[in-house]
Parts: structure tokens; C-alpha cells; sequence
């Protein structure tokens, strides 16, 4: 398990770019026959990735986590970011397509991922008490029609787990798909002083890439990233960005609260 610890936004002005990347991007969640784990000191989030390939792989238990098995004291929000595969706890088997959102909650023992060509993203917060696994196949969330084409920003997104939806104890979580033609996500841009919030950015052509904003509104750096890597956006951190085309990606919140519209706007003209 990869550990990244808190960071404040006094660090940004003086890290160099790949510093930058040392602690806010995660390339690598996505290795072949294996389950990769990252925990962030921010609202103690822990991202995961799992490739089973052609034998099923397991949800390990890291040590850092000091617990018998890792939804002991945790729950999880799955995404299928590729073919069709399935995951099966405590016994129960959930096919998940592309795009599938499947929530398990604390108290589980046993997960284990499988499906060649599936690739399994996780998201898990801290939880104190447990709410039932619940599989949501695509469209069958609360969809938002948002942006604007003329803006290069319209996009639909899929809130899952969320106060009027999937029950979770602090997970909120959803998958974004931008329409052809657009490129900007989240413009106007926002903070969440009362939540972390992380991004997987999916679906983007081996050559193309996204330029992601992150930073306090008024000292902005960019993170450029790849298809299937992850950022981790502390509270006091604006989260935007644009692609060289269009792409989709899940967004996942812990923290203070579960209000979706808890967001402090920052209008284009006051960042720099």
C-alpha cells in the first residue's frame, strides 16, 4: 500500500512539477493480476485498482490498515471502468458492465474481483456502521444533464452513491461522461472546505490526455494525466480540467458531509 500523507496549500508554489505528481496523481492503480492500493491521509481515503486478467484477484488486507480484514471498519464504492466482469463478497456474485457502480458496505470479509478485460476501481472511506451492498448498472442512477456545447463543457453526470440514492455512511460517488466535442470538466470550477474529493480519469485514447487543475483558486498548477490514473484533491483544492478530447471520469467525496450542492463556486475570472 502506497501512502501519500496530508499536504497544505502552502507546499504548491514551491514544488516542482514532478513533486506535484509525488503527491497528488496516482499512475499506477491498474497492474495485471493485481490489486493495487493507495491511501491518502486526506479524510483517510484509501483508492484502489484491481486487473484480475484470467484469474480472479482478492482485496487485500494491508497492514497499515491494522484491521482484520479491510472493510472491518471501511466501506467501498466499486466502478467497472472496463469490459464486463464481476465481483463476488461474502458469497454474493454482482456482474458489473462498463460504467457499473457496486457499494459494499462495512462488515464485509471477503471480496475478490474477476473478468479478463474488466478493470475495477475503488474508492473506500472510514465507516461507522455498515448499509447493504447495492449494485447500480448504468442510467440507473440520477443522471444530471449539465454545461453547454458552446462552452465545450456539456457532459451527463451519474450521482450513485448519495444522500437520495445509494446509502453509504460517507462515500459519495458518481461516473461523468463528457459529450463529443467537449473537453472541460467542472468549469466554473469549485472547492469542498468540508470534503476530499478524488478523480479517475477513464476512457481517453493512449495519446490523448487531460490537463487537470489543482491548487488554491488564486496559485493553480496543472497535472497532466493519462488514461486510468487518479487524482487526490484536498478540500482546499480547486478541481477542473481539460482533455485533448473528450473522456469520462468517476468522481468520489468523503468527508464532513454527503450534500452534493456543498461546493464553493469559483468563477474563471478569479483564478490565476
Amino acid at each position: 500500500m502506497d501512502q501519500r500523507y496530508a499536504t497544505n496549500p502552502t507546499e504548491i508554489p514551491g514544488l516542482t512539477t514532478q513533486g506535484l505528481r509525488d503527491k497528488f496523481l496516482v499512475e499506477d492503480l491498474f497492474v495485471p493480476g493485481e490489486v493495487r492500493t493507495v491511501y491518502t491521509h486526506h479524510d483517510r481515503i484509501v483508492l484502489g485498482g484491481a486487473l484480475p486478467g484470467a484469474e480472479p484477484v482478492s482485496l487485500p488486507n494491508p497492514a497499515e490498515l491494522r484491521a482484520e480484514y479491510f472493510l472491518e471498519r471501511r466501506e467501498v464504492g466499486i466502478v467497472n471502468v472496463g469490459s464486463t466482469g464481476t465481483v463476488t463478497a461474502d458469497g454474493e456474485t454482482y456482474e458489473l458492465p462498463n460504467c457499473a457502480v457496486l457499494y459494499i458496505g462495512s462488515g464485509t470479509r471477503d471480496v475478490s474481483f474477476a473478468g479478463e478485460g474488466a478493470a475495477f476501481y475503488l474508492f473506500s472511506a472510514p465507516a461507522h456502521t455498515s448499509y447493504p451492498t447495492v449494485l447500480t448498472l448504468p442510467g440507473e442512477g440520477n443522471t444530471l444533464e449539465l454545461g453547454d456545447q458552446v462552452t465545450s463543457n456539456r457532459r451527463s453526470l451519474e450521482q450513485v452513491v448519495h444522500a437520495n440514492g445509494v446509502q453509504s455512511c460517507q462515500v459519495v460517488m458518481g461516473v461523468t461522461r463528457l459529450h463529443a466535442g467537449s473537453m472541460w470538466n467542472t468549469m466554473p470550477a469549485h472547492t469542498h472546505d468540508r470534503r476530499t474529493e478524488c478523480y479517475l480519469y477513464f476512457d481517453l485514447d493512449e495519446d490523448a490526455r487531460v490537463l487537470h487543475l489543482c491548487g488554491e483558486p488564486t496559485e493553480t498548477r496543472h497535472l497532466v494525466v493519462a488514461d486510468r490514473q487518479a487524482i487526490i484533491s484536498p478540500s482546499w483544492s480547486v478541481h477542473s480540467g481539460v482533455g485533448t478530447s473528450s473522456y469520462a471520469f468517476v468522481w468520489a467525496m468523503a468527508g464532513e458531509n454527503q450534500d452534493f450542492t456543498d461546493m464553493d463556486a469559483v468563477p474563471p475570472t478569479a483564478i490565476r
